[in-house]
């Protein structure tokens, strides 16, 4: 019977076992009654638990009941004590019924329980609460009955719920775990796994219950060393009584079972976890050599174009995506498995490591190809990615090449021309990359084969082979026909800019030419004071004139290669409707006003040489001025040489220029002048004593 089952009733304290003994070192179990009528079944029932918790040498001993009749009515009191003889008989040695004061004295007279002693098989006396410390020790009573025995039925209830359940549970548990423990070492491994499979739970916690019977024991051992204190609410009883072997022998009995089953469930949850590791290796590995290997299996193309090439990474990149999720549960594995092996079991180490390389290897692989297939379209891309470039120079270079060159001037020629040279250096640039690119693809896709899985990719890779090779030829090709159309218009550019020289030069040369005549007019102005000035001043002119001559003969040359080369390129030289006339003008009106300036200067030698032989005759030969005719002579030349001083150089196209300024001209005439007076006055010197003579 439980205390639970009964617990109403135990609640009401119909009776209770306080833990007092009397001088036989017997229990004493108390019956309270009270004013209100007690329920006989109940009492009995509340009997039959409480004699059932003493061991069987405790109830050897004998019970003293003390009957509690002070509230109650007599012929409860007889019931109950007649009750007895059914309940317990055996364990009953003494009967203590303690009597109101002088209520019950008529009535005693006429139920005698000492002449009933053999009827009954236990003695009974009648005592009041005061004088029943004759049988029992003082401190074997509770307050009630004036004793100092303390006791708190509520506390001993509860303490009795919990040992119970302890009990129950811990023996409901001792079974359950030796049946685990038990089928776990019998049998096959099959047959030991069937059996933990079916009995594998506890149906209560074990870390519970012996929680619990720490806690019970440790309650009990305390009670039992500070009870005689009077500090605590439960007086102790024996050690049968208060069940601390049954609790400890409990206890020791759930250790080791429960030690058994932490190494049952280790060794499961171990041989679980081994499985689940085994089970999920293997969908790792049947993953990535099946649906895995084939992703890549169909994945062997590098594309035509640069879109092409990124459409293949995108793909790729998924397959990435996907691997990367196995690849996840390879590194939680492996860290399990790295977990298990440092646990050092070594009946698992074996699996543990093969798993462990089966795992690595076939993930190594798996991520090697795809780092290969990454690498291969990274390269792919970029050798579409230079072709593509190349590809657009090549258009820009043709499209320039297939414009007519119209430049304005050389510079812009030569600045075109440079341009030209830079991209065909860009070009060759971009072909030496192309090819660079071209033969690091053609490399990788020959390692291709290597994780082919037994797949002939033979036709695959001579697709991609063909391709690239056609990609390098193809521009090598276009770069050729650049080429020569390059040589070809840098030879047309080479003579354009040659052409533009040559015209520029000329120009330069009529610019010279006009410089020239220029100077001729403005500073080739006096005519000398004497004759030998004269002759030298002539000379230079001549000099000057041989300049002229040989700049004027440097256009004409410069000219005639401008029509060659006109000629050559087939077009309209500007020379031949500009220059050439603009030199031939200036070259006219240089050999006049030279002519001019020569006639001069011829003119000023005969009358400074004229004149200079006159003024130095002396007056002692008149005889040699006889004639008279070279005064004349001298006189006619300096009025013609003054004459011209005052006319302008008159060039073919009607226009006029002058030698110098006014003041120039004047200053030279001036100076003829004189010289004429000179002249003229030696004449009259001469005359004179022509006339002294003739008058004597």
């Amino acid at each position: 019977m439980e205390a639970s089952v009964i617990l109403p009733i135990l609640k009401k304290k119909l009776a209770f076992l306080s833990g007092g003994k009397d001088r036989r070192s017997g229990l004493i179990l108390t019956i309270p009654l009270c004013l209100e009528q007690t329920s006989m079944d109940e009492l009995s029932v509340t009997l039959d638990y409480l004699l059932s918790i003493p061991s069987e040498k405790c109830k050897a001993r004998g019970f003293t009941v003390i009957v509690d009749g002070r509230k109650s009515q007599w012929n409860v009191v007889k019931t109950v004590v007649l009750m007895l003889q059914n309940v317990v008989p055996a364990e009953v040695s003494l009967v203590c019924v303690v009597k109101p004061d002088e209520f019950w004295d008529k009535k005693v007279t006429h139920f005698c329980f000492w002449k009933e002693k053999d009827r009954l098989g236990f003695e009974v006396i009648l005592v009041s609460a005061n004088k029943l410390t004759r049988y029992i020790e003082p401190c074997q009573l509770t307050e009630d009955f004036g004793g100092t025995l303390t006791y708190d039925h509520m506390d001993w209830l509860n303490k009795r719920l919990v040992f119970e359940k302890f009990t129950k549970e811990s023996t409901s548990l001792l079974d359950e775990l030796a049946l685990i423990n038990n089928g776990s070492d019998k049998g096959t491994q099959q047959e030991r796994e069937r059996s933990i499979d079916l009995n594998f739970l506890p149906s209560v916690d074990p870390e519970t219950v012996l929680q619990t019977g720490h806690e019970l024991l440790s309650e009990l051992q305390q009670r039992r060393f500070n009870g005689s204190d009077g500090g605590v609410s439960w007086s102790p009883m024996d050690d049968e009584l208060l069940a601390q072997p049954q609790v400890m022998k409990l206890l020791d009995s759930l250790r080791e079972q429960y030690t058994r089953y932490q190494e049952v469930c280790r060794q499961r949850s171990k041989r679980t976890q081994l499985e689940e590791i085994q089970q999920k290796v293997m969908q790792v590995v049947n993953w990535l050599e099946g649906p895995g290997s084939e992703q890549l299996r169909t994945q062997w193309g590098i594309g035509d174009s640069i879109r092409a090439s990124q459409a293949l990474q995108q793909k790729h990149e998924e397959i990435e995506s996907q691997h990367s999720e196995w690849f996840a549960v390879y590194v939680e594995l492996n860290q399990q498995i790295a977990a298990l092996l440092n646990a050092g079991d070594e009946e698992d180490l074996v699996e543990l490591k093969a798993l462990q390389q089966q795992l690595s290897d076939v993930c190594y692989r798996q991520a090697s190809q795809l780092e290969f297939r990454q690498n291969l379209l990274q390269a792919a891309l970029e050798f579409h990615s230079v072709a593509q470039d190349l590809s657009q120079q090549l258009d820009g270079l043709l499209g320039m090449l297939c414009v007519d060159v119209a430049p304005a001037d050389g510079a812009s020629i030569q600045q075109t021309l440079k341009l030209l040279e830079e991209k065909l250096k860009s070009v060759d640039l971009g072909l030496q990359g192309l090819r660079e690119k071209g033969q690091s693809l053609l490399d990788q896709i020959s390692n291709q084969a290597s994780w082919a899985y037994g797949k002939d990719v033979t036709i695959e890779n001579k697709e991609n082979v063909d391709h690239i090779q056609g990609v390098m030829e193809d521009m090598q090709l276009r770069k050729q026909r650049c080429e020569d159309m390059v040589d070809v218009r840098r030879l047309k550019m080479l003579q354009m800019v040659q052409l533009f020289k040559c015209e520029e030069d000329a120009a330069q040369a009529v610019e010279w030419l006009s410089e020239l005549l220029d100077a001729l007019l403005k500073t080739h102005i006096r005519l000398g004071d004497d004759a030998q000035e004269t002759k030298v001043l002539l000379e230079k002119h001549r000099k000057f004139v041989d300049v002229a001559q040989s700049t004027y003969d440097y256009g004409r040359q410069l000219l005639q290669a401008t029509v060659v080369l006109c000629q050559s390129l087939r077009c309209t030289s500007r020379s031949s409707g500009d220059t050439l006339p603009r030199l031939n003008r200036v070259w006219k009106q240089f050999t006049v006003t030279s002519e001019e300036r020569v006639h001069r200067l011829e003119t000023a030698v005969a009358f400074h040489s004229t004149a200079e032989k006159i003024l130095q005759e002396c007056p002692e030969q008149p005889e040699a001025f006889n004639e008279m005719d070279q005064f004349d002579e001298i006189e006619a030349v300096g009025k013609s040489l003054l004459d011209r001083l005052t006319v302008p150089v008159v060039y073919p196209d009607g226009s006029e220029q002058y030698f110098g300024s006014p003041s120039d001209m004047a200053s030279a005439a001036e100076h003829i002048r004189e010289k004429m007076k000179l002249v003229s006055l030696k004449k009259q010197q001469l005359r004179q004593p022509e006339a002294t003579t003739l008058e004597s």
